[in-house]
Formats: structure tokens, sequence, C-alpha cells
């Protein structure tokens, strides 16, 4: 493993040195393209659901509320 590394490295600093020189130049003569992809047909899936049903309304009714009294202690400061 280590020599196929060392390989790699041995290539790439030729390469680079090629270049460098000019005894190497790569220029690009045509532009990259993607693929065209076409999709076609297919369907989507279907669910059938039973729910329960929920009917919200209002009714007005009539609470009592307790009455509340508020008496000071006996030698309560004022």
């Amino acid at each position: 493993m280590r020599a196929i590394l060392v390989l790699l490295g041995l290539a790439a600093l030729v390469l680079i040195g090629l270049m460098a020189t000019g005894m190497l130049s790569l220029d690009q003569t045509r532009q990259a393209q993607l693929p065209s992809i076409r999709i076609e047909g297919g369907q989507t899936p279907e669910f059938k659901a039973d729910v329960g049903t929920l009917d919200v309304g209002t009714v007005n009714k009539t609470v009592e509320v307790p009455k509340v009294t508020v008496e000071k202690a006996d030698g309560a400061p004022q």
C-alpha cells in the first residue's frame, strides 16, 4: 500500500515538473455537459383513510361564580 502511494506521489511530481517546464500543456477543447435525463410516466401512491368526525360549536351557558370576601385579621396594621 505504501509503495502505491509513493508511486502516485512520484507521478504527481513528474507531472508538475513537466507542466512547469512547458513540456506538457493541458487545454480544454470541449465544454462538459450533464447527461440528459427524461422522466416519463409513473404515478403517485393512493391512500384511503377512514377517520372519525368532529363537530365544533358554541353553547351559551350561565355559570355561577362563587363570591369571595376578604376580612382583615384582628390587630393587623392598616
